[in-house]
């Protein structure tokens, strides 16, 4: 079982982020973000875990995260993302995108950007507007982009007051997520079961492709592409099934995982050892996912909650067409291979934790339990 340091931060947190490491840093993370919902007041966080995972005389851990700094956040915060080392960016459930500014010096967070009404519902035949929750963020400096329960597409840029592209109309059902693809192009995933891709080089309002889970239209809550493979995509819904997909065939998932007993709220493929994969439910488990090929003689690693499970759906048709060492673990349908290792990472279950991040050997993840759990020795 991995050791994780729980903090009760007296708000539920729905979201939690690590600061990016500078390129070429040898060091490890030590700064992550958070934000919270559901709360009279809502905040945007900046932790530190400083010496926390040093082992103390008695073979224990040293500290906790410590708070840095924290600035009031209007609505809930439905989804953060870091822009660079010093900025971070919210999405808001009052349609407002903000920037946020971190002040090493004095260790204050202050507003350094904002765009009150980037996601909005207009009622039929009259001007008015109401606010749309902001439902989801990605950025890839200098843009930002934005989704919303409007089904509205905004592409920001850092410093511009205006939005640089709106695709109005971009989907008639509510945007949960998104994320790039490759720099011109996004992918979202909306509330009736679909993947739709998206490239700001063509003009109009049309998806350049639609993928979908067939059968019952399950809302996707979350996406993630995997780092080094750009057409190998996992997303998670409200069923807690797990989707991997790859956009260059087919219009549905390569293979179904069975999961969570409750909504998936985040996947996310480790950034830089991407067979393992982590996420987190409703239902109050964190899952991490080890598709390495090497997963038998693993297995004594993990003595918590150990889990098999194999792929249920469909296989690739073209397999034996493609150069075997090219495709990603996620994709194999080599029998040898089709068992994943799940673990369960928390000691026991708790409210919904809705959000986690993952960066070299650390992870850390957000609860409605008004906790955040962090471990600094994810593959030890």
């Amino acid at each position: 079982m991995e050791d994780f340091c729980a903090k009760f931060v007296s708000q539920k947190i729905s979201k939690t982020r690590w600061r990016p490491l500078p390129p070429g840093s040898l060091q490890t993370a030590e700064t992550f973000a958070t934000g919270s919902w559901d709360n009279e007041e809502n905040y945007v966080s900046l932790w530190s875990i400083g010496d926390f995972g040093n082992v103390d005389s008695d073979g224990g851990f040293e500290g906790e995260h410590q708070l840095l700094c924290d600035i009031k956040h209007h609505g809930d915060v439905m989804d953060l993302q870091f822009f660079d080392q010093e900025r971070i960016v919210t999405a808001s459930s009052t349609g407002c995108v903000t920037v946020f500014l971190h002040h090493p010096n004095n260790q204050t967070l202050s507003v350094s950007q904002q765009w009150t009404t980037a996601h909005y519902h207009t009622g039929p035949g009259s001007p008015s507007r109401s606010n749309a929750p902001c439902t989801g963020v990605v950025c890839d400096n200098p843009e930002i982009v934005t989704v919303g329960e409007d089904g509205r597409i905004n592409l920001f840029r850092a410093d511009h007051k205006e939005a640089v592209r709106t695709i109005d109309n971009a989907d008639s059902s509510t945007l949960h997520a998104v994320t790039f693809l490759r720099t011109p192009e996004i992918l979202t995933v909306n509330s009736i079961g679909q993947l739709k891709i998206w490239d700001f080089r063509k003009q109009g309002n049309e998806p350049s492709q639609i993928l979908s889970l067939t059968g019952d239209r399950v809302p996707l809550h979350c996406v993630d592409r995997h780092p080094n493979q750009q057409h190998v995509v996992a997303t998670g819904g409200q069923d807690g099934m797990l989707s991997i997909w790859d956009v260059r065939q087919g219009t549905m998932p390569v293979s179904l995982l069975k999961a969570h007993e409750a909504e998936m709220w985040e996947v996310h493929f480790h950034p830089s050892n991407p067979d393992h994969l982590f996420t987190c439910s409703e239902d109050g488990s964190l899952w991490h996912w080890d598709a390495s090929t090497d997963v038998p003689e693993k297995s004594s690693l993990f003595n918590q909650g150990v889990r098999s499970s194999t792929f249920l759906s469909h296989s690739i048709s073209n397999q034996a067409n493609v150069h075997q060492s090219l495709i990603s673990s996620w994709l194999s349908t080599d029998p040898a291979k089709d068992r994943i290792e799940i673990t369960s990472l928390l000691p026991s279950r708790t409210l919904s934790v809705n959000s986690l991040d993952v960066l070299g050997p650390c992870l850390v993840c957000g609860t409605d339990a008004e906790a955040i759990y962090v471990t600094r020795q994810l593959f030890s």
